[in-house]
């Protein structure tokens, strides 16, 4: 396992981790169970959030808890390669009440799956992979993703769409999402790119990729009509099927159906309710597509929903002036760091949501070079040739700098044009008022 990045410091020359994100790495870190599990605020766990929240953990360089976290993906996967939807805390007979301070033991809630919860693993593996170079890692979850992509790849109709779930019995769901097959997109071109460094490659995977591709950027048809939602509007950019001229085109569509200047992204079209995740979801997805400015702006404007911890509210509801739901999630504090190293640079993951995972280049040298593989991390030399010469890394799209590189060019005095934050003052905890909403 590569060591943890030291507080503050940057990954191999790149800028360092700044304080506010290492206070919000640590929000989610505190919510993570000693088993590696990192819960909703109401303690339920599912597989897509606990992944994003791994990848901002590593972001952060809080190596060991995102390495746990992985674990019990590991050990809580089922033979047939997916995750039940969602984990909670075991019941307690009556009369066999745990003592004080005893962390509960997580089980199945829901054994229906979902298609993107086991897609994701893919994208999370190959972030950690970029972040620390450790391929010995890599190697180690290979198996985790082989069998969860090969759960998902079973789930694609013929049209190129990937049903959005198994029912509890096993019966296929009969319809697909979106947004669900947008973020599983991601997740096969990075299982492509693994497969490639392990040596595997999976012709079946590519071709799959390619229809998925194809139907999501050019046949809404074929999905569940969910228009109503955010993120059946961004996630065709944020998955990677849509990029350049073709994805600005696709986000200014409904922009004044979505954005609210100054405060956010509504989760809804019709709700007076804007979500930091969706927010910062929107902001990678303009970023992936060079809409730079525009992603700045709605990053500085999620900040007014940042508690004194580090932590971020889920929602504002700003006709009433209260958080909806009252609660700090730690899947939206993820959120914000991933959305915040897309812009800033502070880790070598900064690019995942930008560059699509190339199967036949290698990975960057600077990736490599800085990273404990060459030094302690990987032992096995055949691995290590033979992710030499396959690789699997980052093929750069429409212009946009080296993913390794990203933040280089950024100057001192940009770093968090998204702030100020709120003081860290513990009394001031609770809710920072938002600003007034302004037409765009």
């Amino acid at each position: 396992m590569s060591e943890a990045t030291p507080e503050g410091a940057g990954q191999g020359g790149l800028s360092p981790v700044p304080a506010a994100m290492r206070e919000t790495a640590s929000a989610i870190a505190a919510a993570q169970l000693p088993g590696g599990a990192i819960p909703w605020p109401d303690g339920h766990v599912d597989p897509w959030d606990h992944v994003e929240c791994a990848m901002a953990l590593s972001a952060c360089g809080l190596t060991q808890q995102a390495r746990l976290a992985y674990q019990w993906l590991r050990e809580t996967q089922r033979a047939d390669g997916s995750w039940p939807r969602s984990f909670g805390a075991a019941p307690v007979p009556p009369g066999n009440q745990p003592a004080a301070g005893a962390a509960s033991q997580l089980v199945a809630t829901d054994q229906a799956a979902e298609s993107h919860h086991a897609a994701y693993i893919a994208v999370g593996v190959w972030h950690e992979l970029l972040v620390t170079g450790d391929l010995g890692f890599a190697m180690s979850m290979w198996p985790v993703v082989r069998r969860a992509i090969d759960w998902v790849v079973e789930l694609q109709a013929p049209r190129g769409e990937i049903a959005w779930e198994r029912d509890a019995a096993g019966a296929a769901g009969g319809f697909a999402l979106l947004s669900g097959c947008a973020s599983s997109l991601q997740g096969l071109r990075c299982a492509i790119a693994l497969a490639e460094v392990a040596g595997q490659p999976q012709p079946d995977w590519e071709l799959a990729a390619d229809q998925l591709a194809h139907v999501v950027a050019c046949h809404p048809e074929a999905f569940a009509d969910k228009s109503r939602w955010a993120m059946d509007w961004y996630y065709p950019v944020l998955g990677g099927a849509l990029r350049g001229a073709a994805a600005a085109e696709h986000l200014a569509a409904s922009w004044d159906t979505f954005v609210v200047r100054g405060l956010g992204v509504r989760c809804v079209s019709d709700q007076p309710w804007v979500t930091v995740a969706e927010t910062c979801e929107l902001v990678l997805s303009l970023e992936a597509c060079g809409r730079r400015a525009d992603a700045l702006e709605l990053l500085q404007s999620v900040q007014s929903q940042r508690h004194c911890d580090g932590s971020y509210w889920t929602g504002w509801q700003f006709v009433n002036g209260k958080h909806f739901p009252n609660e700090r999630s730690s899947w939206t504090a993820a959120a914000v760091i991933l959305a915040t190293d897309a812009l800033h640079g502070f880790s070598r993951g900064a690019g995942i949501f930008r560059d699509v995972p190339s199967a036949g280049s290698a990975i960057n040298n600077s990736a490599i070079n800085n990273s404990a593989i060459n030094s302690r991390a990987v032992t096995d030399r055949a691995v290590t040739d033979r992710a030499a010469a396959s690789g699997a890394a980052i093929r750069s799209n429409g212009g946009t700098r080296d993913a390794f590189a990203h933040g280089a060019d950024i100057a001192d005095d940009e770093w968090f044009a998204a702030g100020p934050y709120p003081a860290a003052d513990p009394a001031a905890c609770g809710c920072f008022p938002a600003p007034a909403s302004r037409s765009r």
